[in-house]
């Protein structure tokens, strides 16, 4: 399967990229970089894929189990090479989960499942950082 996106120059630094449900998105930087900031910086986008991809194998993964969260976040910290080309060398994901008498047991399987099998941001991140995850259960 190929995914094709279309990225198209928008002038000074900002660009629009299309993607496969349609919506487009604008990339920027900020103005230290000669940008407005007016959109997602490419690297930070990253960290929100891994989240997003993570986090929809775990809300899918909920559901298949009867699992009901109140809410969950998942927070994502990488930490960039100090040489260029600069890429995330060390990446922590924090999963919080807010709810009461949650299943602790059933959760700790759904993120242990997004993390080793499902999520193919995941697995293209571990090739180049260290991925260190945590889970945090918040009764509300």
């Amino acid at each position: 399967m190929t995914h094709t996106v279309t990225t198209v120059w928008k002038g000074q630094m900002k660009f629009e990229s299309d993607n496969l449900s349609g919506n487009n998105l604008i990339i920027d930087v900020g103005e230290e970089e000669g940008g407005s900031g007016a959109g997602y910086r490419p690297k930070s986008m990253m960290l929100s894929s891994l989240a997003g991809c993570s986090g929809l194998d775990v809300a899918s993964l909920l559901k298949k189990m009867r699992v009901k969260v109140k809410d969950f976040n998942i927070v994502v910290n990488g930490e960039l090479t100090e040489e260029h080309p600069k890429y995330y060398h060390s990446v922590s994901l924090d999963y919080h989960f807010y709810g009461d008498a949650l299943n602790e047991e059933k959760i700790n399987k759904a993120v242990e499942l997004s993390i080793e099998k499902y999520c193919g941001v995941m697995a293209m991140f571990k090739s180049f950082a260290e991925i260190k995850t945590a889970i945090y259960i918040h009764s509300v």
